[in-house]
Parts: C-alpha cells; sequence; structure tokens
C-alpha cells in the first residue's frame, strides 16, 4: 500500500501529538494543512494506519475512539467518569507463564480503568 501525503500527516499528527487524539481532532489539525482533506478520509486513513501497526487505536468507554503512537510501548489508564486517557508506562515485565507454550505473542494491550485524581476529589 503506497503512502499518501494525506496518510503521512495524519500519521505526524499523531506521532507529534501529546494527546490521544479522535478521529475529529485529527481531521480540524490535518485542515490546516490540506484545506479540503474530508472527515472521511481522515477515518479511513486512521484504519488503515491501525492495520498497518502504524499507531494503535484507543476505545473508551463514551464510545469514542482515540488514537496512540506506537513507538514506546506503554499502557493506559481510562477515567470513569471524565473519559480521559493516561499514559502508564511500566517498569515490571509480562508473566508469560500461563500462556501456552504453542502460542506466539505479537502483541498486547492493558487498559486500567478507574477514577483520575481530580474526579476522585470531585466524587
Amino acid at each position: 500500500m503506497r503512502n499518501t501525503t494525506q496518510r503521512n500527516l495524519i500519521l505526524d499528527i499523531i506521532n507529534n501529538s501529546c494527546e490521544h487524539l479522535t478521529a475529529e481532532e485529527v481531521y480540524e489539525i490535518a485542515r490546516k494543512s490540506i484545506l479540503n482533506i474530508s472527515l472521511g478520509t481522515v477515518y479511513r486513513n486512521l484504519n488503515i494506519l491501525v492495520e498497518l501497526q502504524k499507531i494503535r487505536k484507543i476505545k473508551t468507554f463514551d464510545g469514542k475512539d482515540h488514537y496512540d503512537k506506537l513507538h514506546i510501548k506503554h499502557n493506559h489508564f481510562i477515567c470513569l467518569k471524565c473519559n480521559k486517557i493516561f499514559d502508564i508506562h511500566e517498569t515490571s515485565n509480562i508473566d508469560y507463564k500461563n500462556i501456552p507454550d504453542d502460542f506466539e505473542i505479537v502483541n498486547y494491550d492493558i487498559t486500567y480503568s478507574g477514577y483520575c485524581n481530580e474526579c476522585k476529589k470531585g466524587k
């Protein structure tokens, strides 16, 4: 699959963001560089980039998909109240002893849920 200008821009937006952006947020940023880009093009390219394992999709409890860069392996914490996503950089290793020997792990995704400090204070 060939890279397109739009796909490269969308990948750059995700990789340069400190946030976990939605497709709509990526679209708003992309329109600053490519005025005629459509939201459909953004969705299509985000899905392609996920399939190509260039970015990852994070599903939140409010039903919105968010997108994140892949170059640093990390997990996520999603607040059940405000739906904000926080990066969790694990220092411990995953325990693989419960996985059958004939299985091959190619990826894993761990998402914690609970209440962030701000929402916990307001409970």
